[in-house]
């Protein structure tokens, strides 16, 4: 038996709910796998980094994610706002709170859809237009948004004849990436609110939680999946006891 395996041997396989009473902040949630069906969904405090919620998950589902905010809750936690990376249906499960769709993840969509060199015009000046929402202001956005919109209503609307004499649009990718930013932009720059002030615009704080999480578990690559799940449990465990109070 290797040494981490026996210091693995008392450590609980399932989260301990940790009381939150008086503290509050933004909070960050998203989902990680190893493999296809055995993952967590883990939420975590802006300011201090903070563990405020894990739950061990087969599948993502919009449930895990109520399931989540509704323990943060009922620990204590008051929920100033809520930073995810895109699960559509979250934002009317989480509409009573102010929500950031991370910019990142945005970005990631655009580049998924127009591809890192787009070849036209139109999509080379959305693609421009999508890097720079970073460093803009919302009113900013919208206006430039509106304009290309305008600009390229012919050329979106643009359809083609197939041989089975049914028509399609002929930019479909394109179109597609526009309804995504139409349905996103409500929540691209609610950081930028008066409300929210101090709330990020991206999820990178929980990503790099995951990387440094993964990162430590690869040093460990011969345990179980019980050992493995009971090491995540300590990782986070410690965490806590090196993070400093919520103000």
């Amino acid at each position: 038996m290797s040494t981490i395996q026996r210091m693995l041997r008392k450590q609980a396989l399932v989260w301990a709910q940790p009381s939150l009473i008086g503290l509050s902040g933004y909070v960050h949630i998203d989902a990680t796998y190893w493999g296809r069906n055995w993952g967590i969904i883990l939420a975590i405090d802006d300011a201090t980094g903070q563990v405020l919620y894990i739950a061990f998950i087969k599948h993502e589902t919009t449930q895990s994610y109520i399931d989540a905010v509704e323990a943060i809750v009922a620990a204590g936690y008051i929920i100033r706002g809520i930073i995810i990376d895109g699960k559509q249906e979250l934002f009317t499960a989480f509409k009573d709170y102010p929500i950031q769709m991370c910019q990142f993840h945005m970005l990631q969509i655009v580049k998924r859809y127009l591809t890192q060199n787009p070849k036209m015009i139109a999509a080379r000046k959305l693609q421009a237009m999508c890097r720079g929402m970073i460093c803009q202001a919302k009113e900013d956005f919208e206006k430039d948004y509106t304009t290309w919109k305008t600009r390229w209503k012919e050329f979106l609307n643009k359809r083609t004849t197939h041989k089975n004499g049914k028509t399609y649009y002929l930019h479909r990718r394109i179109r597609t990436l526009v309804n995504s930013i139409d349905f996103y932009l409500p929540y691209l720059f609610t950081f930028q609110s008066a409300e929210c002030i101090g709330m990020p615009n991206t999820n990178n704080k929980i990503e790099g939680t995951f990387t440094d999480l993964k990162k430590n578990l690869n040093n460990h690559s011969g345990l179980t999946k019980e050992h493995r799940q009971q090491f995540i449990i300590a990782y986070f465990q410690n965490r806590m006891k090196m993070q400093p109070n919520n103000p």
